[in-house]
This record gives structure tokens, sequence and C-alpha cells, in this order.
């Protein structure tokens, strides 16, 4: 039960959601998402081919972790979806360039949240998908060169930075999703390869967060590596820097059976919900509080965030992931593309930016997939065609530079979770697709599928 002042009503009031409109068939759909997909694989194929990103407007590309070094990361994210689509000569062209030219070794620092959810977690999945042991070797080498960042910290968190080739590390202030959003990728390593260094890893870090939450089980947002102190101790759940913590302690719970990971996950959301939840205007956010004191300090809200309408209902606060999905679904109305960053309170845009985010389509097939409910495939599809009518380009999709001018002035990127998440989540809401297992399927945050994988 949320308490009075997590009651409290602001004087903005959002528009009703729009009316639902008749979809077409699944079949259509199906074929118009995997269409819109492909357009998207042929602009990368054709301008940046082996890069990690395409500037889809001009035909250039873009490197993603380190200047003048590239790890085909648009090819790495690709592979699952492209095989939950059936494009088995696409899959085999990908898997093809990864053997021949991915290299976990290059004298290059790369961030280890990163490398983790996008390249690890991909190539993880590609073994699931498609059984070829050499993307098993590729990932093992490439998380082997990362561990340095965990083994050499004074504190068992991770450093943020590790240069792949010397084992450098570097970054010693890191921010909660950065610290613990390799469980599920680290975890799955250790199983497939019996080696527990990966899964030890990760749940000491994790283990080492939660053991400095406030007394109100709140927990801030930056730790220093080296000190263990927090140094930035604003509960900013469910926003970035510290949205996928909280998924990863429920996912990991759910995929490894982890009693720990579970009751962490109950004791912190319980403290979240209680300090932090609002319904300003009848509508459902979260403020950001001091984590000792429960004292507010912000109204911002991130577009980021709404991956936790999904996973409130995957944890089991099914009403209340449902009214924060309403809460976007309400911006959605709005804006019809959705900005990164708005003040719920004051109803100003903070950031007018869209850079293709696909959590509100990710809680929208979390929540379909736990209720069946139509609303959810509605405003699925609402969501895909506002993009398609506004960011699509010749050479694919691309970033937005602001979504409330008229028309939407656009960037030049399709950054390469693109690949990986909007349209693999849209899909599997329309295709009954055959590879993928609808009753324990888990995707990671980065929407690689690390479990329910149907061979053929």
């Amino acid at each position: 039960m949320l308490g009075a002042a997590a009651m409290a009503t602001a004087t903005v009031t959002l528009p009703r959601p729009a009316q639902a409109a008749s979809l077409p068939t699944d079949a259509d759909i199906t074929q118009e998402i995997r269409s819109e997909y492909l357009h998207s694989w042929e602009g990368y194929k054709r301008s940046a081919w082996g890069y990690d990103e395409v500037r889809p407007v001009s035909g250039g590309h873009n490197d993603f972790f380190a200047r003048g070094h590239t790890f085909g990361l648009s090819i790495v994210e690709a592979l699952d979806t492209l095989w939950l689509m059936e494009q088995d000569q696409e899959v085999q062209l990908a898997v093809d360039w990864i053997e021949a030219h991915f290299d976990p070794t290059v004298d290059a620092e790369v961030q280890v949240f990163e490398t983790v959810i996008r390249l690890v977690g991909g190539l993880l999945a590609g073994y699931l998908c498609t059984g070829r042991p050499k993307l098993l070797d590729r990932c093992r080498e490439l998380a082997d060169r990362l561990l340095p960042a965990f083994t050499r910290s004074p504190t068992e968190l991770p450093y943020r930075y590790v240069n792949l080739r010397t084992g450098a590390v570097s970054g010693s202030t890191s921010p909660l999703a950065e610290i613990g959003t390799n469980l599920l990728e680290f975890g799955l390593l250790t199983r497939l390869t019996n080696d527990d260094r990966y899964w030890s890893a990760a749940k000491k870090a994790v283990r080492a967060v939660v053991a400095k939450r406030s007394s109100l089980n709140l927990l801030g947002t930056s730790l220093d590596i080296e000190s263990g102190r927090w140094t930035d101790t604003a509960s900013a759940a469910p926003n970035p820097p510290v949205d996928s913590f909280y998924e990863y302690l429920w996912a990991g719970s759910e995929l490894f059976g982890d009693a720990d990971l579970r009751d962490w996950y109950r004791l912190l959301t319980n403290a979240v919900l209680r300090y932090q939840a609002e319904r300003p205007g009848g509508r459902l956010w979260f403020r950001q509080v001091d984590f000792s004191s429960g004292k507010v300090t912000g109204h911002q809200q991130s577009e980021l965030g709404s991956f936790y309408a999904g996973l409130l209902g995957k944890g089991g606060d099914l009403d209340i992931g449902r009214d924060y999905f309403r809460s976007w679904t309400t911006l959605l109305d709005r804006y019809q593309v959705l900005p990164e960053l708005v003040d719920y309170a004051s109803g100003q845009v903070r950031s007018a930016r869209n850079d293709l985010r696909p959590e509100y389509a990710n809680s929208a097939f979390d929540l379909w997939r736990l209720t069946g409910a139509d609303e959810y495939r509605q405003s699925a599809y609402r969501y895909f065609q506002a993009l398609k009518a506004r960011q699509r380009v010749s050479g694919g999709y691309t970033v937005a530079e602001d979504v409330t001018s008229s028309p939407i002035r656009l960037g030049d990127l399709t950054p390469a979770y693109w690949f990986a998440e909007n349209l693999k989540y849209l899909y599997l809401m329309f295709a009954a697709a055959p590879r993928f297992d609808y009753r324990t399927g888990l995707l990671s945050t980065e929407g690689k599928l690390l479990r329910g994988a149907v061979r053929p």
C-alpha cells in the first residue's frame, strides 16, 4: 500500500489514451515488421558492413566502442533476431563474418557494461540459436579479457573500463547498472563452460552493492570502485544509470533459480514502491529521492525507465506495472514518438531526442505475455507505425534530434541495439514465431535470447 506522500497529486494532467483501432491481421503485421527490419539490415549491409553502426542518412559508419576499432557490433546484435525471423541466409552471412573477423584481443579500452550486454550476450544468443561452436569460443575469449575489471578491484565491484589486450583497468566511479548488469551473461557462460569464474565475479559484485543499501532499503546511484563508498546517494530507479541492476536481480533469479537474487529483488522493489511511486494527475511515476532520508530530489523520467512496467509485472506487481505502462502510453498519445526525458511534475520535455529506444516496446511485449490483453499489441503497433512514419529513411531507421518539432528533426545514426530489440519485441507479439518458446523464453536487457530458442 502506498503512503500518503506517495499518492501526492501535482497539477499536470496528461491526455487520455487514444481510442484503440482495429489492427491488420497478424500475418500482415508480421510481414510488415519483418520487411522494415530487413530494410534497416540491408541499409547497414550496403553502407557499413563490418563496422559497428551505420549512419543511414549519409551512408557512413560509426565506431561504438573505440575510435578506429570495430567489432561488427550491429552484426552481433542482429544474430538472434535474424534467426527468430527465419532469415537463415543472413544468419549464415553474419556468423561467417564473426568467425573470420571478430577480434576480442584488440588494443582498445572498452566499457565493460556495454561489452557484456551487447557482445558477450550477442555471441551467447547466437550460439544458443545456431549451435556454432566458434561463437561460444569467441564469447569466452572476450569474457576472459573482461574479467580483470572484476579481479583487480579491491572491493569486488568492477571497474568501468578494461583494455582488451593489456588488461589495464580504469574508471573508478561506476553506476549501479554497470556494476550489476552481467549476471545473466556471465552466469550462462559459467553454465555452458563449467567455469565458475564468470558467475562468481558477477554475483560477488551484486552482493557487495546490496550490502550498501540504506536503512530504507534503497540504493544510491553510483559507487567508488576502490573505496566502496557512494558517490551519488539519489535513488533513481527505474531511470538510468541504475535501471538494469534491478532487472537482472529478477531475471537472474528466474534463469538460475537463485534465491538470493529473488530476495534482493523483492526487498529493493518494495522500497522503491514505498518511497518513490507517486500518482500526479492520476498517473503513476517514480520520483527520485535521497536514499537515506527519502527526501524528494527530482521528478524526471527517462524513456529507458519505461522497461520497468514489464519488470514489475514479471516480478509479481502486475497491476502496478500496468499502471506505469499506461502512464507512458499517455506520452505516446501526446508526442507520437517518445522523447528521451520528461519532467512529469511540470509536464516539460527535458530531452526531445528519440534514440530509437526499445523499452516501451519491451514492456508491451512483457505485459502482453503475462496477460494476453490486446491493449499491449494495440499500443505496440501504434508505436511501430509512428517510428515508420517519422524515422524511416532510405538507408534504414535513424535517431531523432527533436520529436517536438514539426516535422521531427532527424539525426544520422542507427544504434546497433535497433537490430537486437525494438522490432524483435514487436515481431514476437504478432508472429507466433516457431523458433521462440513463449512459455519459457527469456531475453536479456539487450533483447538477447538467452532461454527459449527452439531449433528447427
